[in-house]
């Protein structure tokens, strides 16, 4: 399977105006060839081929004093850019089929994207120097941050400008799965917004709210910003802040996923998770603490850490009513409301926790072999004996206290029958009115 491995570059005055250079002339190169596609369908012609492109936007370019700049970076990198507009096609297209999610169509890249990017393949001769430094063509030897060892020779390298002004290299490597040692535990997750993760087994995982909590720096940030003259210095100044204020919160909130999942990946042979409608729910008044919650990044990485270390990941279909069934028995008791955290099943009695009633459920409906443990919050109710559950009309209120088991004394005022009190238990429910003993059926209170 291919990984990638990022790690932070730290280039030169220089070489940052190299930097510079190679992603104007890639951006350059991309917005040709995709005006020329435009045009020629615009006009009814064919569409023109890579090959086509390659020979007039890049050969022959180089040789006409408009583009003539273009022979400053590498060719590896300008042949790249068209590799990349033709898998935005191939997207594009891949998405009016249905074989992939809807993709708007390519767009040209602007010089004020804060995002920039050159990838370098095999062919550019780029290559690690003797001293850790990463060797590029046109560009120099830049120092690189390792915080860890690549596995293997990497295929192709990309570096990338974010929009705080940090430089990134992205290595492809080429691995196999490195499976871990078989483990028991099997667990569902139910995906939250107080709790970030339930699991089946009653573990809570509170959401650390990284956006919520960095609210109000990032608010000093953003209006120190609007108070900036557009096109001055100060402004990009000041974006490059409001941008490093960002940044920290995504940082923050990936290194929260990357060690959630792995430790729920070592921890267990498999993991069942529910296929949330983010976009969905992405338009409620609940936008900002979804988006801060990152589910859609948090479950790829479970997906692709359990198939790389030999752990099942099963995904679950967004409409099982994972909420609303009891796992004790397996009745539907029907949708709640999100005030309710908390309710007890009406055909078994079993009182449940919402949310790991919940994760309980996403595994069940995944074939997990997980029990319904720590979703039952309190003991289920005993049901009474059959001889037990009628009195006969004409008697008294005492006889039918006495013949449910309720000692004379209990009653007060010869009006109403309270419920019993087990050794070490609590008193339970309203009174029951002796008036209800005149009635056949269950009178009488059963045990909590």
């Amino acid at each position: 399977m291919q990984l990638r491995y990022g790690f932070r570059l730290y280039p030169s005055a220089g070489q940052r105006v190299a930097l510079a250079r190679a992603f104007g002339c890639a951006r350059a190169v991309y917005n040709d060839a995709l005006r020329a596609r435009e045009t020629a369908r615009a006009a009814g012609l064919p569409f023109p081929t890579s090959g086509d492109l390659s020979k007039l936007l890049i050969t022959e370019a180089k040789k006409t004093p408009e583009r003539a700049w273009l022979a400053d970076v590498s060719a590896v990198v300008l042949q790249q850019s068209l590799r990349d507009l033709d898998a935005a096609y191939r997207n594009f297209f891949d998405g009016l089929k249905g074989k992939r999610p809807r993709m708007g169509a390519p767009r040209y890249r602007s010089k004020r994207d804060t995002r920039q990017s050159v990838r370098f393949t095999a062919n550019a001769r780029w290559s690690l120097t003797s001293g850790g430094k990463l060797r590029l063509p046109k560009i120099g030897d830049v120092g690189v941050r390792w915080s860890r060892n690549l596995p293997c020779v990497p295929s192709s390298v990309t570096v990338i400008r974010d929009s705080a002004g940090r430089y990134f290299a992205s290595f492809v490597v080429e691995t196999d799965s490195e499976a871990l040692p078989p483990v028991q535990p099997e667990i569902g997750v139910d995906l939250g917004l107080t709790h970030f993760a339930v699991l089946s087994d009653g573990t809570k995982i509170d959401s650390p709210r990284f956006l919520r909590r960095a609210e109000k720096r990032l608010t000093k940030t953003q209006r120190d910003l609007s108070r900036k003259k557009k096109g001055s210095a100060n402004r990009a100044k000041a974006r490059v802040k409001v941008a490093r204020a960002h940044v920290r919160v995504a940082d923050a909130r990936r290194e929260f996923h990357h060690q959630l999942s792995i430790r729920l990946i070592r921890e267990n042979q498999a993991v069942a998770v529910e296929d949330l409608a983010v976009k969905g729910l992405a338009r409620t008044r609940l936008a900002k603490s979804v988006h801060d919650t990152g589910w859609s990044r948090f479950v790829a990485m479970l997906e692709y850490k359990a198939a790389r270390y030999g752990r099942t990941f099963v995904r679950i279909g967004r409409f099982e009513p994972t909420s609303q069934v009891c796992s004790a028995c397996g009745v539907k008791d029907g949708p709640k409301p999100l005030a309710v955290r908390e309710w007890t099943c009406p055909a078994c009695g079993a009182g449940h926790d919402r949310d790991v009633n919940a994760a309980v459920n996403v595994a069940l409906a995944a074939g997990l072999a997980v029990s319904a443990r720590g979703a039952q919050v309190r003991p289920a109710y005993v049901p009474a004996p059959r001889g037990e559950t009628g009195t006969h009309p004409k008697l008294t209120p005492t006889a039918a206290a006495q013949q449910a088991g309720i000692s004379a004394p209990q009653l007060q005022g010869g009006e109403e029958v309270k419920r019993a009190v087990p050794p070490g238990g609590r008193r339970g429910g309203a009174a029951v009115r002796a008036g209800a003993a005149t009635h056949a059926g269950p009178t009488v209170p059963r045990w909590p």
